[in-house]
């Protein structure tokens, strides 16, 4: 019984035997976002995400960071406490643009491995009971500047090096670029929009069969070649928003937009050829230091497991953040996006901006 527990954990986490060279949801982890701020807008930043945290949300907006460098650091847990996400990045202004880089991890530690608990005869042996992690990893270097020294557009490119590894199974390593930009209206509009996985992003994995061999019934696990490439294809983010300010101390700063995926899924809009979903988000600051954040994202329809009907879930957020001069603490709190679902995360980022301490 345990074994056929691990199994079906195992497969919800890599799906090996059911692989195909396309996924709809290959290295999903990417497209979670990185920083509180964000998180907590529902990913209604393509345009506004202006300093370390842009690289995944819009490369072009590290543009925004204008003096010295900034480093950033955000902690979250899924499913309590079973999934940890974790990012670490750096920004530094060069001569003509910045360059970024950017760490980040999503990982279940100590899954229990019960496949060799009972040998032939039926004995039950805990200390052969190991544990593995399944990871997944990249690692993303990111480069801004302005075209032609155009004040008005700002352009931003992410290389991403990925490492997925499932214990002793098997790993995978992979490559791919994003693209993003920003345009600056005179009117005080901004309209951004970033390629993720412009190039297609490519997942070479390696498998130890006789190590998978054990969880598969017991038979030999001999993968076509075709399981063992994954391909993710790309996806467009594009957004409009605009600063109002209400008075000298007080903004608010609304973002809206649609997310297209270049697959069928379960969005509002979906076709063969495409899936649109809108998102929208606002931030209410007080004198550039405290913050109050909404959002709501990741429209879908989906049937009801109850009644069997159709009905529409999505994504809400919202989150608070403070800013003491060069150090800006953000947190967000989401649910999982099901209809119903009691799945909460909560989010915690913090930003060291070195040009605002030393410009104070």
């Amino acid at each position: 019984m345990m074994k056929k527990y691990f199994l079906l954990a195992f497969s919800l986490l890599f799906g090996l035997s059911q692989s195909q060279i396309i996924r709809k949801y290959s290295n999903e982890f990417l497209n979670i976002g990185a920083g509180a701020r964000g998180l907590a807008m529902g990913g209604a930043v393509i345009t506004n995400q202006d300093d370390v945290y842009s690289p995944m949300w819009n490369p072009a907006g590290l543009m925004s960071v204008e003096r010295d460098w900034q480093g950033a650091a955000m902690h979250a847990e899924y499913f309590e406490s079973i999934a940890k996400y974790d990012y670490l990045a750096y920004a530094k202004v060069l001569e003509e643009g910045v360059f970024g880089v950017s760490v980040v991890r999503l990982g279940v530690d100590n899954i229990l491995n019960t496949t060799q608990m009972i040998d032939s005869e039926g004995n039950i042996d805990y200390d052969k009971i190991t544990k593995f992690s399944q990871s997944d990893y990249a690692a993303i270097l990111s480069y801004a500047f302005r075209p032609g020294g155009n004040p008005k557009l700002d352009v931003g490119v992410n290389a991403k090096i990925v490492y997925r590894n499932v214990g002793k199974f098997a790993n995978g390593y992979g490559f791919g670029f994003d693209v993003g930009a920003i345009y600056k209206a005179d009117n005080g509009w901004k309209f951004g929009g970033m390629v993720r996985d412009i190039t297609t992003t490519v997942n070479f994995w390696t498998i130890n069969q006789k190590e998978l061999s054990t969880v598969v019934n017991g038979e030999e696990f001999n993968p076509a070649p075709k399981d063992k490439l994954e391909l993710t294809m790309p996806k467009l983010n594009v957004g409009a928003s605009k600063l109002f300010e209400i008075n000298s101390s007080v903004y608010v700063l609304p973002e809206a937009g649609i997310n297209v995926d270049f697959a069928k899924t379960a969005s509002l809009i979906s076709t063969d050829f495409a899936s649109i979903s809108p998102y929208a988000g606002a931030e209410l600051g007080y004198q550039k230091m405290i913050f109050v954040r909404l959002g709501i994202n990741r429209f879908q329809s989906i049937t009801d497991i109850e009644d069997l009907k159709r009905k529409v879930s999505f994504q809400p957020s919202a989150g608070l953040g403070i800013r003491y001069r060069g150090l800006t603490l953000d947190y967000a709190i989401t649910n999982s996006g099901i209809g119903g679902s009691n799945f909460y995360s909560n989010f915690f980022s913090l930003k060291l901006d070195m040009g605002a301490f030393r410009n104070d």
